[in-house]
């Protein structure tokens, strides 16, 4: 068994820092992290991405955003075997646009 000690600065007063706190607030930024910036930056290679002027960046990270709650809110949670799928039949992309 192993045991890890780790160290952090928090703005809370001591009364609000309570360990189970602490955790809490913790492991809800590495689930933001997880469930967003890891599929943008792994499904979508988006560290990789030559787009860097101007708006460009942001425009094309909205709609990264977008496909991910729209495929979310349609109950697909596997983002990278659901974007495969679509490759090879683009009609349902266009059929979930609705175009």
């Amino acid at each position: 068994m192993t045991e890890e000690t780790v160290y952090g600065i928090t703005s809370l007063s001591p009364q609000k820092a309570a360990p189970s706190r602490i955790l809490l607030l913790n492991r809800g930024h590495w689930g933001i992290e997880n469930s967003l910036h890891y599929v943008r930056d792994v499904t979508f290679n988006e560290d990789r991405s030559s787009i860097r002027t101007l708006n460009a960046p942001h425009v094309f990270a909205s709609l990264k955003n977008c496909v991910i709650s729209i495929l979310h809110l349609l109950g697909k949670f596997s983002i990278a075997k659901t974007l495969r799928h679509m490759t090879y039949n683009p009609h349902l992309a266009l059929k979930l646009l609705r175009l």
